[in-house]
């Protein structure tokens, strides 16, 4: 094994288990490639190997390391959620599913970057600058997960946790031509995850493959004590085999047009139907009404929860304090100097929503139409299995070139947005290169049919053939 960091994170875990691979060495590669990082995909990587026993590599993970968005609190080392107002903050304790995946052998080797707060589709709104994309350095790589997918498009990490609140680990996965899987609404424990809309948020896995997604996400689920939203799932995550999609029914939405997306996507998108036929799929169009008022509600609803869970970062118990003569002034400064632009925007938006006199008005009405949107999905999935889509509008885009146009980079999300507002799973998967940069296909599903996802996910992989060597470094 001449380069370790070549091996996917399963074959990786194989090799620990029947010895050929020693962990130490794994996390030292890794260490090394993440130390030298060209891309600003991480905000803080380990110092030390971890100490491994004779058992580290029979763990079920195998000792693998594990790159984390820098929002998950990790005890002792640097949280900061990609915000100056908590820039240096060392939590006491460790999220929920970080501790889950390090005690079944996925140690942490760094924070990965990312939008303040989560708050962005590109990454560009992070207080400690924007991480690029691997594809070509001048383009972003997608948001609020960007460093996480930066990291491991680039092979600087096996796999990475992400968020998705409204698509921020399937948009960044689609934009860096890697694999990012959303899971069902509470199946992963928020416990330790610094918020950002506590409806929406959901942690998941950025991986180089499907099999390696299943496998993270199996040591992710379940019911946390410490989280009152999380749920058991109801069936084991098994490892994908399948390469055939005979019996499945794929849905494609009527409203889906092929307006507002680049050409070159959506013949790529075109071309993974024709694909999934060709491996046995029947595709049915299905009706959304309600998709096209996801974005207007999405942009009500999460600036709403927002701007109640960041009103905790006020100068006085944790993180940034500028001080001044009184009280009021000492919270007026440190929120201004401590939230980026993107973030101020959305506390407002979202303390208008909210406000005596409006909430009935905006809030209120956002959440009857996130209804109507889940509705319209348990509706079409009566008749199709799976609903596919391309997981974004476009390729990765230029740094700065929609930074002074909030609604254009809010329309990024158009496609993963619905599907956050319904709480359901989806996979974002690379399905091609359009002017050289990668395309994805996203793939959803009922709730808690991650397995079902997974396996259509994985027979699509292994018939496009997609090759990442492109975004290595």
């Amino acid at each position: 094994m001449s380069d370790l960091t070549a091996l996917t994170a399963k074959q990786a875990v194989d090799a620990a288990a029947t010895g050929d691979l020693d962990p130490r060495e794994l996390f030292q590669a890794y260490r090394a490639k993440a130390a030298a990082d060209p891309l600003n995909a991480y905000t803080w990587v380990a110092d030390e190997t971890p100490e491994y026993d004779s058992a580290q590599g029979a763990l079920p993970l195998g000792g693998v390391p594990l790159a984390v968005k820098d929002l998950f609190c990790t005890e002792g080392v640097p949280s900061q959620s990609g915000s100056r107002i908590l820039e240096g903050y060392l939590p006491p304790y460790t999220a929920s599913v970080v501790a889950q995946l390090h005690a079944a052998g996925a140690p942490l080797l760094a924070k990965t970057n990312q939008d303040e707060f989560a708050m962005g589709s590109s990454n560009e709104n992070s207080g400690f600058g924007p991480a690029l994309n691997p594809w070509d350095t001048t383009r972003v790589p997608g948001g609020s997960s960007g460093g996480s997918a930066a990291a491991v498009a680039a092979g600087s990490a096996p796999w990475a946790l992400g968020t998705d609140t409204g698509g921020s680990v399937r948009q960044p996965a689609a934009l860096t031509g890697i694999v990012g899987l959303k899971p069902t609404y509470g199946s992963v424990s928020r416990y330790g995850m610094i918020a950002f809309a506590s409806s929406l948020d959901q942690a998941g896995p950025l991986t180089r493959d499907v099999t390696d997604a299943a496998l993270l996400y199996s040591y992710m689920t379940g019911r946390d004590p410490m989280d009152s939203t999380s749920l058991q799932h109801p069936e084991a995550i098994a490892l994908p085999t399948g390469d055939r999609l005979d019996g499945i029914t794929l849905g494609v939405p009527e409203e889906l047009t092929g307006e507002g997306i680049e050409p070159g996507v959506y013949a790529q998108f075109e071309a993974s139907l024709k694909l999934a036929e060709s491996l046995g799929a029947k595709i049915e169009r299905v009706a959304l009404p309600h998709n096209s008022y996801g974005i207007s509600a999405y942009y009500v609803i999460a600036p709403a929860e927002a701007s109640s869970n960041l009103a905790r970062f006020d100068g006085v118990r944790y993180g940034q304090r500028v001080e001044a003569d009184d009280l009021v002034s000492m919270y007026t400064r440190t929120r201004h100097d401590g939230f980026g632009d993107e973030v101020k925007r959305r506390i407002m938006l979202g303390t208008y929503a909210l406000s005596s006199g409006y909430y009935d008005a905006y809030y209120g009405k956002a959440q009857r139409v996130r209804t109507k949107i889940a509705d319209d999905y348990r509706n079409a999935f009566a008749s199709v299995d799976l609903i596919v889509t391309p997981t974004a509008p476009s390729v990765a885009w230029e740094l700065g070139a929609k930074s002074d146009d909030p609604l254009s980079m809010y329309l990024e999300d158009l496609f993963t947005v619905p599907i956050s507002l319904a709480g359901l799973p989806a996979i974002s998967i690379p399905n091609g290169l359009s002017e050289g940069l990668p395309t994805g296909l996203q793939i959803a599903g009922p709730a808690f049919s991650e397995n079902r996802v997974l396996s259509a996910a994985y027979a699509l992989e292994q018939a496009i053939g997609f090759d990442a060597t492109p975004g290595r470094i």
